[in-house]
């Protein structure tokens, strides 16, 4: 079970029923990884917003909070992105913007005085995230693909089953006949 799922059990009165086991999911590995960079897209967009003179003393590039700031908000909506129907215009915009950063990071690391490590260390934080969000990005498209077949778990099959426990011949015509209280004082026997 899911985290989630726990959380859940938290909240329900003791008469509800409990998840016992979860099914395959039905969000694909490219959905799945979509949606976890687009929250840790967010997550650096709002770093970037408001947090923006501590990462650039942290980099050695003081004086730069504004273009920190541009990014932060790129970040911010590129992260939205990913999280909508058509995560991989966010993952295509996440690409994009690394690739800008890892420009910026390069110039800044070029005309930093003694403050490399910090630069050194958001390249390879920035070169990471590249690589992961282009092979999301192309396991997208390849789940995505037209032609493709969904991998779908065997199907259980239950045509035999009507849902009825005495048959649907036996239960035909039961909704129209009288609720008769059955002797606990309940309603919901059937007269048969």
């Amino acid at each position: 079970m899911n985290m989630m799922t726990r959380l859940g059990d938290i909240a329900r009165s003791p008469h509800d029923p409990t998840v016992v086991v979860e099914g395959p999911s039905s969000i694909s590995a490219g959905d799945r990884g979509a949606r976890t960079l687009g929250w840790v897209s967010i997550g650096l967009g709002l770093a970037g917003l408001f947090a923006a003179p501590a990462v650039a003393r942290a980099l050695g590039i003081e004086g730069r909070e504004t273009i920190i700031r541009a990014c932060g908000a790129r970040e911010l909506a590129s992260g939205v992105v990913c999280l909508s129907v058509n995560p991989g215009l966010g993952l295509a915009m996440r690409a994009a913007g690394d690739a800008v950063d890892l420009a910026a990071l390069a110039a800044a690391r070029r005309a930093s005085d003694g403050g490399e490590r910090g630069v050194d260390v958001a390249l390879a934080a920035v070169a990471g995230l590249t690589l992961m969000d282009i092979a999301c990005l192309s396991l997208l498209r390849a789940e995505r693909a037209p032609g493709r077949q969904a991998s779908v778990e065997p199907r259980v099959d239950y045509s035999d089953r009507s849902g009825l426990p005495r048959g649907v011949e036996a239960s035909r015509g039961l909704a129209r006949q009288p609720v008769e209280p059955s002797p606990a004082g309940e309603a919901g026997a059937v007269a048969t």
